[in-house]
């Protein structure tokens, strides 16, 4: 009889290692926490770390403070030669760019595909709006705020105009949509939001835009449990102190 104990405990056991070796190398989680170049104010590190904590996936945050130049070392400029934050490097694998930083994740680590869906017209609508983001929100953003708090300079009432526009667009993109890519949220929403998280800081007023401001307050609140207060809107409230010291 206890020889048929110990037979069946060790079958058990045997069983119960190939269950976890199968769910192991099934698994789509890294093998070590991946390295994330980042500064807490950057807006682009901060969509990346929300995104990371969406998918479930834990960062090795290591500070890099450009204003010390910590990002023109050799070591940085051999890993990035264009040394700017957010850089990844999982297990050896080096990329930048916050946009392709979170296709990469949602691509590799997804549990499904919400955040970035597989369908190819979904999936062109979250590339699009993830274009609209960089090459036009943040870059009137950037336009108007950056020189402000990096040059010095006044308000621009013309690069304010360009941004105006610009949220005039994504409130009519939004027409029927929860979201800027449709009924849930996705990797565009994060990214897009970081820029109104520094307008809200900032004290920009864009609530005229009745969409935009809807949708703000609707990812505001399904980002909480992935950081938008500890990331986000502690981010922009560190641009926000810097802009008053201007």
């Amino acid at each position: 009889m206890k020889k048929l104990l110990l037979i069946i405990t060790c079958t058990v056991l045997i069983v119960a290692k190939c269950n976890a070796a199968a769910r192991s190398k099934g698994s789509k989680m890294p093998s070590q926490p991946i390295k994330l170049y980042y500064l807490p104010p950057s807006p682009p590190c901060r969509a990346v770390m929300m995104t990371a904590r969406a998918l479930g996936l834990d960062l090795d945050l290591v500070l890099t403070n450009i204003m010390e130049g910590q990002h023109m070392t050799p070591e940085f400029l051999k890993m990035n030669p264009q040394h700017t934050i957010p850089t990844m490097d999982d297990s050896g694998f080096i990329l930048w760019e916050s946009r392709a930083i979170m296709t990469y994740l949602a691509n590799a680590y997804g549990r499904d595909d919400s955040l970035y869906p597989k369908n190819p017209r979904s999936r062109a609508l979250v590339d699009q709006r993830l274009n609209f983001d960089l090459g036009t929100l943040f870059n009137r953003f950037f336009n108007l705020y950056g020189r402000m708090l990096f040059q010095g300079e006044k308000y621009d009432d013309e690069a304010a105009k360009k941004l105006k526009e610009a949220i005039g667009w994504m409130n009519t993109m939004l027409d029927g949509r929860a979201f800027v890519a449709g009924d849930n949220m996705t990797l565009a929403d994060i990214s897009i939001i970081v820029t109104f998280s520094n307008l809200e800081a900032f004290g920009y007023d864009f609530s005229d835009h009745e969409n935009v401001d809807k949708w703000f307050q609707r990812t505001k609140k399904i980002l909480e449990p992935y950081g938008y207060e500890e990331i986000d809107k502690k981010g922009a409230s560190m641009l926000a102190s810097v802009l008053k010291k201007q």
